[in-house]
């Protein structure tokens, strides 16, 4: 039943989108022309400040890599590493205005694309297009060099251990480009989906933001002058059970309706990413399945910032999954009394004194891995049983509006990449005056 309302919501969806911004209206293919990349902007690859001009790093003008791409959705916003008023300086030729297409050409990230808000520079490893307006619209590029994922990878598989796509050959890929009113009204319907997308995303981090306030208020500044009456010193393993993740193999990620939870559900800005799921037929336990609501914690991670280890994520359950698995890289954690509610543990361990609780515990260079004891031996005040359910009470609602917003983000992402291919190949058409 879930699955059908599910496509019933992603057809009103559509009918929506098509009915906005669109109708469908059939113009001829002869409106199509095709043009090579180096035709429809100018390409500029990044670079890297050198090694002996350590002034060029700074904090004045963001230095965008594909490691950034994980923070981003449509647009490159922010980067870890910033130029100085020298770098840019130095770099002046390889400075992309506002609205520039940037895609990822060396690597395993390769084929990924983002357009920038302000002005950046981006290292070797970014092919970038600053187009020209009178003859491509910047969001029909995008969404053009999205649909061109598959085919982009294709072009940087030479059989080199890490793929590359050369800027001369990156500029004459070719791209089938109708006239530039339908482009914006193709970039018009997917943007929107987009936009509501982002906006969704937003409100979440806002809704999570007021849960940990609410959390802190009612939790840490009442245990700044020590322990209130009724408060008890404990470790959380003394109040939750911890379960391992399952071990598996490359030769158990198959088609199937199990999938494994995985890093990849760890949004790096917060909250549970439906896109992190593995496919999985190997073997589990029965104590490893996970279910909607349910928590885990990062036990590992590849992260240059260690910004996933340690963190809690709340499962968020995919319909076309029957079964939920842990990967081996998550641990489960089981409340051990009814009462002690999944949204206070959830909060709890997005506290910046558990993170760097973990983090003292974790090891490794690489990789970082996460003592077994970590979240078992991790100290708190703990509050007495009425307090915790009066809480519970107040917060649950927080956490059942961003859930509905985590599915109304999927089901206008199924939306929006259902929409994608057929409108940028010219199957749907849309009216533009």
């Amino acid at each position: 039943m879930r699955m059908k309302n599910e496509k019933t919501k992603n057809k009103e969806l559509l009918e929506e989108a098509v009915k906005q911004n669109s109708n469908k209206k059939q113009v001829e293919d002869k409106t199509f022309s095709i043009f090579k990349i180096s035709e429809l902007g100018y390409v500029v690859t990044g670079k890297t400040p050198s090694k002996d001009n350590p002034e060029d790093w700074g904090d004045l003008m963001p230095f965008v890599t594909p490691s950034d791409y994980k923070n981003y959705r449509k647009y490159a916003i922010g980067s870890e590493r910033m130029l100085s008023q020298q770098g840019v300086t130095r770099l002046s030729s390889k400075v992309l205005p506002p609205k520039s297409v940037l895609v990822t050409c060396i690597g395993s990230d390769m084929g990924k694309v983002v357009m920038n808000n302000c002005e950046v520079i981006t290292n070797q490893q970014i092919n970038s297009i600053i187009p020209f307006n009178n003859i491509v619209d910047n969001n029909f590029l995008y969404y053009s060099l999205v649909n061109l994922y598959d085919t982009l990878r294709v072009y940087g598989g030479d059989g080199s251990a890490v793929p590359i796509l050369n800027k001369s050959d990156f500029e004459n890929i070719e791209i089938d480009i109708p006239p530039l009113p339908e482009q914006r009204a193709i970039a018009a319907v997917l943007s929107s989906l987009d936009d509501k997308i982002d906006l969704l995303h937003r409100q979440n981090k806002t809704l999570e933001a007021m849960a940990e306030t609410l959390f802190r208020q009612w939790f840490i500044e009442p245990c700044k002058n020590g322990l209130p009456e009724g408060w008890e010193k404990g470790k959380l393993g003394d109040y939750v059970d911890c379960i391992n993740g399952v071990s598996y193999k490359g030769s158990d990620l198959n088609t199937s309706d199990c999938a494994l939870v995985t890093l990849k559900n760890f949004d790096p800005n917060g909250g549970f990413r439906l896109d992190g799921f593995k496919c999985y037929t190997g073997k589990y336990k029965e104590e490893q399945i996970v279910w909607n609501g349910d928590l885990a914690v990062a036990h590992t991670d590849i992260t240059q910032d260690a910004s996933i280890i340690g963190n809690p994520i709340y499962i968020i359950d995919d319909p076309k999954y029957k079964t939920l698995v842990i990967s081996m890289d998550l641990v489960k954690v089981n409340p051990k009394h009814t009462w002690l509610s999944k949204e206070f543990l959830y909060l709890l361990m997005k506290t910046s004194d558990f993170k760097e609780h973990c983090l003292g515990l974790s090891n490794g260079s690489t990789v970082l891995h996460l003592s077994r004891r970590a979240v078992p031996s991790y100290a708190f005040k703990m509050p007495p049983r009425v307090v915790i359910e009066e809480f519970t009470k107040i917060v649950k609602g927080i956490f059942s509006k961003m859930n509905k917003n985590i599915v109304q983000i999927r089901n206008l992402e199924k939306l929006r990449d259902l929409l994608l291919p057929k409108l940028i190949s010219g199957e749907i058409r849309v009216r533009y005056e």
